[in-house]
């Protein structure tokens, strides 16, 4: 594996290989490290000037989180993510972070609470800084992360993980509108003002909406990108948009939530 910039050396002391876990997935996540890319134990140790044994664990770690996967005879790499499986991906996660949003509003307290607001506060900070991709997805991973915490189902993290994982390698590759980080927040916002309202039901209604625009918006991307190179692959496209958009819910005008930016 060629020297990939942006790996720098890791200094010795405690927590090795959480450290080592986090340069990967930020070097994953800034596309210093692309999708297909071999993620060659060996040659990460060398560079992050590290031993073995915390890259391994670490490699593991993101493997569980989606953002690597292991591939027969050839070891770990980085995880690509192509239009048809977009599509399974996203039918699925849609179902599952309503759930976990359903279930996070019925266990829902002060401090619960306040962590969300203050996640979506950096969220407005970063954004307002005009920081790149790579600090929207962080943000995203933190929040979505953050409702299963709350929601407190290790069956459903189990399921609900590696799925993320990819989707967001999915948000780097192909989130190309310049709304998209703004768009996505409002979402967030929205979800955590249903939750404070106290209402599973609708929690879940708009935590599927909030996946479903995406879905939605990552198609138009893509089909933008690849209308413009004309290629045969133009007729995929359309298999990333299945239903449409859910509509707003009635009943729920007074909860307060912030209404979400349109989608693109």
């Amino acid at each position: 594996m060629p020297d990939s910039p942006g790996l720098e050396s890791i200094s010795p002391g405690e927590l090795l290989t959480d450290r080592t876990y986090e340069a990967l997935k930020a070097a994953i996540l800034r596309n210093q490290l692309t999708p297909g890319t071999a993620l060659s134990v060996p040659e990460l140790a060398r560079q992050l000037n590290v031993s073995r044994t915390p890259v391994r664990e670490a490699v593991q770690r993101l493997i569980y989180e989606g953002l690597a996967n292991h591939v027969s005879r050839r070891g770990a790499e980085v995880s690509k993510v192509d239009i048809a499986d977009l599509r399974q991906l996203y039918v699925v996660r849609e179902l599952l972070e309503g759930m976990s949003a359903r279930l996070a509003t019925e266990r829902l307290d002060s401090e619960s609470l306040s962590t969300l607001r203050e996640i979506l506060a950096e969220h407005e900070r970063v954004l307002a800084g005009g920081a790149d991709n790579a600090a929207h997805i962080e943000l995203d991973i933190r929040f979505h992360r953050t409702l299963r915490e709350i929601a407190a189902n290790t069956h459903l993290t189990a399921a609900l993980e590696p799925i993320a994982g990819r989707s967001h390698l999915a948000l780097h590759s192909l989130w190309r509108s310049k709304d998209a980080p703004r768009l996505a927040l409002d979402e967030h916002i929205h979800i955590v003002d249903a939750m404070a309202a106290g209402d599973p039901e609708f929690a879940e209604t708009v935590a599927r909406r909030h996946i479903s625009r995406l879905r939605v918006r990552l198609s138009q991307a893509t089909t933008r990108d690849d209308m413009s190179s004309d290629t045969p692959r133009r007729r995929n496209f359309s298999l990333l948009v299945g239903d449409d958009v859910p509509p707003e819910p009635e009943g729920h005008a007074n909860h307060g939530a912030r209404t979400p930016g349109t989608p693109c």
